[in-house]
């Protein structure tokens, strides 16, 4: 990879048409090696085509008047201290304009320097401009042409360990005590820990929500202005070389950063404000009472799947006045004893996900500023306490869950946000009067849980609903009230039977599955994207199946692309002329025996030209 690299650029370094080139990357991975070693290797061999090389360090803390007299000491230029910023750029413009030929290397730049301030003549004589940097705006805003610079692969990466662990094994050349060769299988053995979750691949939605729930994102009116506030945010960082998107996971939703940044970051933490993090590290106690300290604010164990809570505690329950944030995902936890949440009255995010935890302590109920509990795939749990005390949560996860009922109190959540009980296929229904009380809900995802129309078309900050109806009538009722107000930006909705296990193209699509749609006209929104029909009822043979639906608002379907129908056996006619999906990309139809009709008018055939291409036939 180094020595493609390599190449790449000194080849296209003489290029003409590319006078500027950017090296970048993250932190420690090599960019000013690899211009070394251009430099080295080719450039200063070169010279009848290169009669000076000009390196200077940018520090962050740049300044004019230093960097052009870093500049001109390179170039044999001094200044007396007594020009003004445009004297420097004009003796600096005339002394490369007497270098035919020059390359100048600005490294470890932080931001964009115009050129008329160092005065570079124009490249197109040969001459070239190389920087290095952590950021892809410099980049940009540069003009560069780009190399990043990525981490090495694994093999690569094995062949450099083998190449150097000799240097390690130097160290302890001559060592004969056994307990010297035992810390240093200690220290190695701790570190192997300590680099711990930093090469974790988190998922870029579940981050910015914590981003949210922290309150390192302002609050705004919507959820979606959040999220789009909370993407700029990560787009930043990982223009500047923070964060990387994962290239293990497919579709880029997943971000890691680097172990250099992650150890700094608990290094400045150690202190104040006063983090505890030892996720990752494998421990199977929690920490011991000292280590629970008063002035603790985040605490993260997380990735600690051999950690026991003993039931009861064997110390006094932890007494951390200032903690804020609590993460203990994935720890495989039993249990938790009841008073363990007693002193912890600040505590703003709790994170149990991932722990096969069947109960919840009755100490949660008294986290009374509690903004953030997540419990997802916390497959065995059936019991969770009263939550008729936490008033301003924002976000409850209980995805993936074992519980019955939703937990009491939930009406009292008044400040609630962001409610998931998807994938909790025991949880059949959810009571009247529950959700209609969540008036400040913007995300409501309830996979196949039932759920009247009336409890949700009074929601009139939902922005995402997820959830499934139990007929016609109450997808009539909440698309009816769609009318009144602004759509959701987001919607996944089943009406009737469980549906299909399908990989959904589309965030804006409705799923009838064993409908009687023969006495009930069905609403659609106007922008519905996918419609799939199955085993529904229709015993009009006269009557075309798509005049049993109607769009609120005027727009002939024009939204959908996708329409699925299956197993509606006596469905005789698709389409009436007046009643075209003109943008359909894709119709699919199966087991319907009595299919007749696609369309009435092959004059408006021309029109929808998918009928053509992509029309799937199955019996």
């Amino acid at each position: 990879m180094q020595r493609r690299m390599l190449k790449r650029f000194g080849n296209a370094c003489w290029m003409m048409r590319f006078g500027r080139w950017e090296f970048g990357g993250w932190v420690a991975l090599g960019k000013q090696a690899y211009i070394r070693k251009v430099i080295n290797n080719q450039l200063l061999k070169e010279t009848g085509k290169l009669y000076i090389v000009i390196w200077v360090t940018v520090s962050k803390q740049m300044s004019i008047p230093k960097l052009q007299k870093d500049i001109s000491s390179k170039l044999g230029v001094t200044f007396s201290g007594d020009e003004d910023e445009i004297t420097r750029e004009s003796m600096l413009f005339e002394t490369f304009s007497r270098k035919s030929r020059f390359v100048m290397i600005l490294d470890d730049l932080w931001e964009k320097i115009s050129s008329e301030i160092i005065r570079i003549p124009d490249l197109c004589t040969g001459s070239k401009l190389v920087l290095t940097t952590r950021s892809l705006d410099v980049c940009r805003q540069m003009g560069c042409k780009v190399i990043k610079v990525n981490p090495l692969e694994e093999r690569h990466a094995w062949n450099l360990f083998l190449d150097k662990v000799l240097i390690v094994a130097a160290c302890m050349r001559g060592i004969d005590d056994l307990f010297e060769w035992r810390n240093a299988l200690n220290e190695l053995s701790v570190y192997k820990k300590s680099v711990g979750l930093e090469d974790e691949h988190q998922r870029k939605r579940v981050l910015i929500r914590f981003w949210i729930a922290e309150g390192l994102v302002e609050e705004m009116d919507s959820r979606q202005a959040e999220f789009d506030r909370g993407c700029t945010i990560m787009n930043r960082l990982l223009n500047n070389c923070l964060l990387e998107v994962s290239t293990l996971i497919k579709y880029g939703r997943h971000v890691k950063m680097h172990d250099l940044e992650r150890e700094m970051a608990l290094h400045i933490t150690s202190v104040k404000p006063r983090f505890f993090v030892k996720a990752g590290m494998r421990l199977t106690n929690p920490p011991d009472e000292q280590e629970w300290s008063k002035d603790l604010e985040k605490v993260s164990l997380m990735g600690n799947w051999e950690l026991e809570i003993v039931c009861p505690l064997e110390m006094p329950p932890p007494k951390c006045p200032m903690l804020t944030t609590l993460l203990l995902s994935d720890c495989g936890i039993m249990s938790i004893p009841d008073g363990f949440f007693n002193h912890m009255p600040r505590l703003k995010i709790l994170d149990l996900s991932k722990n096969p935890i069947t109960s919840l302590p009755d100490s949660i109920s008294n986290l009374k500023f509690l903004a953030r509990l997540s419990l997802y795939h916390c497959l065995n749990l059936k019991k969770v306490p009263s939550l008729s005390n936490l008033q301003v949560l924002k976000e409850l996860v209980l995805e993936a869950t074992d519980i019955k009922s939703v937990p009491h109190g939930m009406k009292n959540m008044l400040s609630l946000k962001y409610l998931n009980l998807s994938w909790s296929w025991n949880l059949i229904v959810i009571p009247n009067g529950i959700l209609s009380s969540l008036s400040c809900l913007q995300e409501l995802i309830v996979g196949d849980t039932l759920i009247r129309g009336e409890e949700v078309h009074g929601l009139n900050k939902l922005e995402f609903l997820e959830g499934r109806f139990y007929d016609v009538h109450d997808l009539n009722m909440y698309v009816q009230a769609l009318h009144d107000r602004e759509e959701p930006c987001e919607y996944q909705i089943r009406v009737g039977e469980r549906g299909l296990a399908v990989t959904f193209n589309s965030r804006k699509y409705i799923e009838l599955c064993g409908c009687n749609i023969y006495s009930n006209q069905s609403m659609l929104p106007r922008d519905i994207k996918e419609l799939y029909i199955k085993n529904c009822y229709f015993d009009c043979s006269e009557e075309h199946l798509f005049s049993r639906f109607i769009q609120v608002s005027l727009g002939n379907f024009s939204s959908l692309k996708f329409l699925q129908i299956s197993d509606c056996r006596n469905v005789k006619k698709l389409f009436s002329p007046n009643c075209v999906p003109l943008h359909l990309q894709q119709l699919r139809v199966w087991n319907c025996d009595e299919l007749e009709e696609i369309i009435a008018s092959e004059r408006e055939c021309w029109k929808a030209e998918w009928l053509r291409w992509n029309f799937v036939y199955q019996t």
